[in-house]
């Protein structure tokens, strides 16, 4: 027993070095992603749009695909996550957040608790807990982040590899967007390049007539090909727990409540899954009382349908089903041993 806590203090110890090694180079992998995804557009523009055909269709669509790839990225490394701190944020006015229609009586509330309902679903206040990190109260669905050291909202997780922040309630939207994004115009890339990727390699014997060196283009064709592949799985897991109204972090501590229930003959119920086409729409806010569809198409910001300190449950359910009180996760655990 003394030798497994001994080896689990040691991990825990490797973990958190990783963590600040890996946070501390955050910078310099947000910087490579920038000249790498800059790179990847130039090439696909010099190389590959000129082949394509009816262009006065399909060029407009890769600018758009671009734009999104570009601006997705922009918005997830660059707005706050939303840490517990933060004043509540307003609608923007410039011209880069969507308008949302004026529909009466079906407006969504930020805030105020139960303002906000919809068939087989209602807005709840959010019950609180003290982090025994900062000693913050904090709402429901928020988690202490070790290398951000602050409570995040709607906690997901800390990603300081692809945009050196933590992934939370206000950039999770741009963040799920952006991989979305990368993994069409990776493929796109791989799929409609790959005659001129033989070309680059000197198999077809054709002459190089391409501002883009040939070398720059394998490269970016073969990277193109490992990213489609790597952030589809991302994605797919990402997309799995949006599915099913839960992030991450929660998708774990599920597992375990479902363990538990199992075991008193019970059945764990996550009140926050309120079916996959409504935990679509709460998670990107669009549909009923939210922004049209066309968000998901251009690359506007936009508010999430929460401040945090309230949240869409089940009817007739006011916390999880199974799960009794004392059994919660939290992430205060992680340093008992």
């Amino acid at each position: 027993m003394i030798c497994a806590k001994q080896v689990f203090r040691c991990f825990k110890t490797l973990e958190r070095w990783g963590n600040k090694i890996t946070g501390a180079a955050g910078p310099y992998f947000v910087g490579l992603a920038v000249i790498l995804i800059t790179l990847g557009t130039v090439c696909f523009f010099d190389v590959i749009a000129p082949s394509l055909s009816f262009r006065i269709i399909t060029i407009p669509i890769c600018i758009v695909i671009a734009l999104n790839l570009h601006m997705h990225y922009y918005y997830a490394i660059t707005v706050r996550p939303g840490f517990l701190e933060d004043p509540a944020r307003e609608h923007g006015s410039s011209f880069l957040w969507a308008q949302k229609g004026k529909e009466k009586g079906k407006q969504r509330e930020l805030t105020g608790g139960v303002k906000w309902t919809s068939k087989g679903s209602k807005i709840t206040p959010a019950t609180t807990t003290k982090c025994l990190k900062c000693r913050s109260l904090r709402p429901e669905r928020t988690h202490h982040c070790r290398i951000c050291n602050k409570c995040v909202l709607k906690y997901d997780h800390h990603c300081p590899v692809r945009i050196n922040q933590c992934v939370g309630l206000h950039n999770e939207r741009h963040f799920v967007l952006f991989m979305a994004y990368l993994v069409l115009a990776t493929f796109c890339f791989c799929l409609l390049g790959y005659s001129q990727f033989w070309d680059s390699l000197g198999v077809t014997f054709k002459r190089w007539e391409y501002r883009v060196p040939e070398i720059m283009y394998a490269m970016m064709y073969i990277l193109c090909i490992v990213l489609c592949f790597a952030v589809g799985v991302m994605l797919s897991y990402h997309s799995y727990g949006i599915v099913y109204g839960e992030t991450s972090v929660e998708g774990q501590d599920h597992d375990e409540y479902r363990r538990k229930a199992k075991q008193r003959n019970e059945v764990f119920v996550n009140s926050y899954d309120l079916g996959k086409r409504k935990n679509i729409e709460f998670f990107f806010n669009i549909g009923e009382g939210g922004y049209s569809l066309y968000t998901l198409l251009l690359p506007l910001r936009i508010n999430p349908y929460t401040d945090g300190f309230s949240w869409a449950r089940r009817d007739g359910y006011e916390r999880h089903h199974g799960l009794r009180q004392g059994e919660e996760l939290t992430d205060d655990d992680d340093d008992d041993e």
